[in-house]
């Protein structure tokens, strides 16, 4: 499904987005070893494994912890790599193939570090996102002149109601509505009902109007879908009271 006109209304954008400093841990204290009297001949064990063996065990079971801060940190120094990467390209319009290439290797770390397993069972994923990089050449438009391209796109979903909604700024307005039906825990089968031309005159979507889309990253301020057409959608939170209409 696309942002754009509804000549373009198959391409989907619901089909349509951690390094950290090292942790010390306290030592434990090595057990003494007393020997024992002559008269016995027990094996003694040697008391550097000793000593080693308790703060071994002690690690493994809180090692989970700082992996968990890991993960956060590089989810964050991560995004801030990639806005950068993707400030300058007009949302994707401007982006050579070399833009490209390198704004998905940023994406997959960024996936590979996704903080939301269940997207889909998530109220993060409620609310208005704005659209901020897609590979999908429809809905950037770029076969238009760029006066009469969108300037701003939005995307709103609510999980409760299973609906979305598309969304163009000026200069035409235009917006799309659609039923989502869940595939599994991070994609849905995105099924449009009605466009409206400038935001008012309701059109009936034709059957072949749907697509699927993946969740492959969500926090409460980033989104990333990758579409069923190989599209890849980048959006940020901007409204997360938002609700689609009925």
């Amino acid at each position: 499904m696309a942002f754009s006109s509804l000549s373009s209304h198959t391409n989907t954008i619901l089909t349509t987005s951690r390094s950290s400093s090292p942790h010390s841990f306290p030592k434990l204290l090595h057990s003494q070893h007393h020997s024992l009297p002559n008269s016995l001949s027990f094996p003694t064990k040697r008391a550097d494994q000793r000593a080693t063996s308790l703060p071994d065990k002690w690690r493994t079971s809180v090692s989970f912890f700082p992996a968990f801060l890991n993960k956060a940190k590089d989810s964050r120094a991560i995004k801030e790599e990639l806005i950068e990467a993707i400030a300058p390209l007009d949302r994707g319009a401007d982006a050579t193939p070399e833009d490209q290439r390198r704004i998905d290797q940023i994406t997959r770390k960024l996936e590979a570090v996704n903080p939301t397993k269940d997207p889909l069972k998530s109220d993060l994923l409620n609310g208005k996102w704005e659209l901020i990089y897609t590979t999908s050449r429809s809905i950037l438009q770029t076969q238009r002149p760029k006066l009469l391209r969108s300037r701003t796109n939005y995307q709103a979903i609510n999980l409760d109601t299973l609906r979305a909604q598309n969304l163009e700024s000026w200069p035409f307005f235009n917006q799309v509505t659609a039923d989502l039906t869940p595939l599994n825990a991070r994609k849905v089968a995105v099924k449009f009902d009605f466009f409206k031309i400038a935001g008012l005159i309701p059109i009936k979507a034709p059957g072949r109007a749907r697509g699927e889309l993946e969740i492959t990253f969500l926090d409460e301020e980033l989104r990333v879908s990758r579409g069923d057409k190989g599209n890849l959608f980048i959006l940020k939170m901007i409204d997360p009271s938002y609700r689609v209409p009925a």
